[in-house]
């Protein structure tokens, strides 16, 4: 019998945003006015699924949940929260050119080593 596959402990804050998450999740679909069956038949997802989002499960693809955003009206609500430059520091160093790649640097220069 193959040993069973260790999973990674899942740290107590994204614990709580997966848990925050879920809850304004249902409260929006709540307030939409729409059955869990309702929602994921707009999204094109499994019942299963919704409520597996809707109980915090991080293991629900990114690419459902965005549909299920989608389908209450909401998608842009977080794509605006992601955009950089809503945010103080993006506007800050909007001046800046951003690079296509970041490189770690070096810790020692190669003159030193």
């Amino acid at each position: 019998m193959a040993p069973k596959p260790k999973t990674r402990a899942v740290p107590p804050a994204i614990r709580r945003g997966l848990r925050l998450w879920a809850e304004n999740l249902a409260d929006w679909r709540r307030l939409s006015g729409l059955t869990q069956a309702q929602l994921a038949d707009r999204s094109g997802i499994s019942r299963s699924t919704l409520i597996r989002l809707e109980q915090g499960d991080g293991g629900v693809s990114l690419e459902n949940l965005l549909r299920v955003l989608r389908a209450l009206g909401i998608f842009e609500l977080l794509s605006r929260a992601l955009d950089p430059y809503e945010s103080d520091i993006g506007r800050l160093r909007s001046d800046e050119k951003l690079r296509e790649r970041i490189r770690p640097q070096r810790l020692i220069d190669e003159d030193d080593g």
